[in-house]
């Protein structure tokens, strides 16, 4: 893995967090109908990255190259959900997925979490599970009805 840096995302960055979700999303090989109807799922704001309910971090390589991020969601409960946990598809692979995921249950720890909850991506589930998330059940896509994803859970 190359050397870089967790830090808080800045709110103007925003838009370049949208962009890398959707470019992660994309990289499992999914059509262009089913990316555009995760579209609205995937794209974050200003007010988001500014808010104290959701902790964003990035993981940056040379001060200026954001190549993955995740986002907590802490809706005033001691169980945050994961909302978003995505890397470059150019640095996939490379050890990113558990810097960040780490760095997200430091960041729930530090707010006295006990668990994180997390709607993955069945691409995603295998990861999760090798992380020490347990499977919990099944919910509903926000994006795609009739679609179900597994719904997971780490202790912090």
């Amino acid at each position: 893995m190359t050397a870089g840096i967790i830090r808080f995302a800045k709110p103007e960055e925003a838009s370049i967090l949208s962009e890398l979700a959707q470019r992660s999303k994309a990289y499992w090989g999914y059509d262009a109908d089913f990316l555009a109807s995760c579209k609205k799922e995937l794209t974050y704001n200003k007010s988001q990255l500014a808010s104290p309910t959701y902790c964003f971090q990035v993981a940056e390589l040379n001060s200026h190259n954001i190549i993955g991020f995740f986002a907590l969601n802490f809706l005033g409960s001691a169980h945050p959900e994961l909302e978003a946990l995505f890397i470059d598809p150019d640095f996939i692979g490379q050890g990113w997925g558990i810097t960040l995921l780490s760095a997200a249950i430091a960041a729930a720890k530090s707010r006295n979490a006990t668990t994180i909850k997390l709607q993955s991506d069945p691409f995603a589930e295998a990861f999760y599970l090798a992380n020490g998330a347990v499977k919990v059940g099944e919910t509903e896509s926000h994006s795609i009805l009739g679609r179900f994803l597994p719904l997971l859970e780490i202790c912090v």
